[in-house]
C-alpha cells in the first residue's frame, strides 16, 4: 500500500495529524529531558546519601555490645538496602561493579575488608559481605531499583495530552473554518439565484480569498446578463422582419411554395418567443415573493385547461400556503402541461407533501415518454430527442430548459422520470417558504 493511499483525504484530519504528532513529539522530548535531568539528580542524591547512611550504620553497629544490635536493625534498614548479623547468601562471584556497589566501597571500604556476591532470584540483587571490630559478621544485602515516579505523573501526561488534543483541534477548526465557508459557497453558487456574498473579514489570506470569490461571482453575472441581454434583444429584433416576411407572404398568390414559407416563418417566429422567453427566464429570481394558496393555484390553472376543453385533471391536497413567485410557478406548470397535451393528449397534476418538508407537483401523461439516456439532456437548451418529440410537432428544444430555469428561480428543483406502463413524470420539487 502506498503513502499517498494511507495519508488522510481532508485537509482538517491531515492539519490535525501533523499538529498532533509534532506537539506530542515535542512534548515526549521535553519529558524525556526533564526526566533524564531529574534520574541524573535522584541517582547523585541517593548515592550520596547511601554512602552516608552505610558508614554512619556500619560505624554504629560496630560499636554497639553484640546483644544489642539486633534490636537496632529496624531503624537502620532502608527500603532499598538492609543490615543482616549473619554470613548471608552463598551467591556467585560478582563480574560487573553496580554503582551502588562503588559508593559502599568508598564509604566504608578503607575501614573494612568486604567480599561480594550475586544473589539469583526472581529480584536480582546482591550482597556486600565484611566483619566488624569484634570479628562478627555483618552483610549488607542491596536490592537495587528504580528512580520511582511520582503517583500524580500519569495523571498530568493525560491531562497534557487531552490539552494538546484540544489545541489541536481549535487550530485545525480556526483554520480550516474559511475554507469551508468558501466551498460550501462554490457548491451553492448559482447564477439564477441571489448571491451569497462572502464575509471579507478576517486574516490577509482569507479576506483576500473572500474578495476574489465576491469578484468572481459578480463577473460570472455581469457575463451572463449580458448574453441573456444579447439573446434577448436578438429574439426580440428578429420579430420586426418576420412580420414585414408575413405581411409579404400574404399578397403571393396560393399555392404550395406560399404554404410552406407560411409554416417556415410560423416556426421562426415561435423560436424567437421561445427565445425570447427564456432569456427572461433566466432573470426569473426578480419577480416579487408573495403568499400563495398552493390548491387554489392549481385548481385555477386546472380548471383554465378544462374550459378549453383540455383533457387535465388534478388529485390530491397540499393544503399548503407557500411563499413564491406566482408567475414563475405558472410557467413551469404551463410548459410541463404543454408538454404532456401535445405528446400524449391528456395531462395529469398530482400535489403531496414530502417527508423532508417539500411539496411535489407532479405532471404526468402516458405519451412515448423519453429514453433513460436523454432524461437529464433534455433540460439542456435547444436539446431535442429524436423520436415524436422533435422539431416537426412544433418543438424548439426550449420548454424543458425554460422550466427548470425557472424551478431554479423559486429554490425547487425539476426533474423527469419515465412511468411504469408508458409515459413521462415531470416533478417540481418547491420548498415550502423562502
Amino acid at each position: 500500500m502506498s503513502l499517498s493511499m494511507r495519508w488522510p483525504r481532508t485537509l482538517a484530519s491531515r492539519l490535525s495529524l501533523i499538529f498532533l504528532i509534532g506537539l506530542i513529539l515535542a512534548q515526549g522530548l521535553s519529558f524525556g529531558v526533564q526526566y533524564y535531568e531529574r534520574y541524573q539528580t535522584a541517582k547523585t542524591t541517593m548515592l550520596g546519601n547511601l554512602e552516608t547512611d552505610v558508614s554512619t550504620s556500619i560505624a554504629i553497629l560496630d560499636r554497639l555490645p553484640a546483644d544489642e544490635r539486633a534490636s537496632w536493625l529496624q531503624q537502620l534498614n532502608r527500603r532499598n538496602y538492609q543490615y543482616l548479623l549473619n554470613e548471608g547468601s552463598t551467591g556467585e562471584p560478582m563480574h560487573d561493579s553496580p554503582m551502588a556497589m562503588t559508593s559502599i566501597k568508598e564509604a566504608i571500604g578503607k575501614d573494612y575488608p568486604m567480599t561480594y556476591s550475586d544473589i539469583p532470584g526472581p529480584q536480582k540483587h546482591f550482597q556486600v559481605h565484611l566483619k566488624l571490630a569484634d570479628g562478627n559478621p555483618v552483610t549488607i544485602d542491596v536490592r537495587p531499583a528504580m528512580v520511582p515516579l511520582s503517583p500524580w505523573l500519569p495523571m498530568v501526561l493525560t491531562g497534557q495530552l487531552a490539552l494538546l488534543i484540544l489545541c489541536t483541534w481549535l487550530a485545525v477548526r480556526i483554520a480550516i473554518r474559511p475554507l469551508t465557508r468558501l466551498s460550501e459557497a462554490v457548491e451553492t453558487l448559482d447564477p439564477n439565484a441571489r448571491p451569497v456574498h462572502l464575509d471579507e473579514k478576517g486574516p490577509t489570506e482569507v479576506a483576500h480569498a473572500a474578495k476574489a470569490f465576491n469578484a468572481m461571482q459578480a463577473r460570472i453575472a455581469a457575463y451572463l446578463k449580458e448574453r441573456m441581454q444579447l439573446l434577448a434583444a436578438i429574439s426580440h429584433d428578429l420579430q420586426t422582419p418576420i412580420t414585414r416576411m408575413k405581411l409579404r407572404a400574404e399578397f403571393m398568390d396560393d399555392s404550395s411554395e406560399k404554404d410552406k414559407l407560411w409554416n417556415d416563418l410560423g416556426e421562426i417566429e415561435h423560436l424567437v418567443r421561445e427565445g425570447v422567453a427564456y432569456a427572461r427566464s433566466v432573470h426569473g429570481a426578480t419577480e416579487e415573493i408573495c403568499r400563495t394558496n398552493l390548491d387554489s393555484f392549481l385548481d385555477s390553472l386546472v380548471f383554465d385547461y378544462q374550459d378549453m376543453g383540455k383533457d387535465v385533471s388534478l388529485d390530491g391536497k397540499s393544503a399548503a400556503v407557500i411563499n413564491t413567485r406566482p408567475h414563475a410557478l405558472r410557467r413551469v406548470l404551463v410548459n410541463l402541461t404543454d408538454n404532456a397535451l401535445k405528446f400524449a393528449g391528456a395531462a395529469q397534476l398530482e400535489v403531496q407533501a414530502q417527508a423532508d418538508g417539500s411539496l411535489s407537483v407532479k405532471v404526468m401523461d402516458r405519451g412515448p415518454g423519453i429514453a433513460e439516456a436523454e432524461l437529464a439532456h433534455v433540460l439542456e437548451p435547444f436539446y431535442r430527442v429524436e423520436n415524436s418529440r422533435n422539431r416537426s410537432t412544433g418543438g424548439t428544444g426550449l420548454g424543458l430548459a425554460i422550466a427548470q430555469q425557472l424551478a431554479l428561480a423559486l429554490g425547487g428543483s425539476l426533474t423527469l422520470s419515465n412511468r411504469e406502463g408508458g409515459g413521462l413524470c415531470a416533478e417540481l420539487r418547491l420548498p415550502t417558504g423562502q
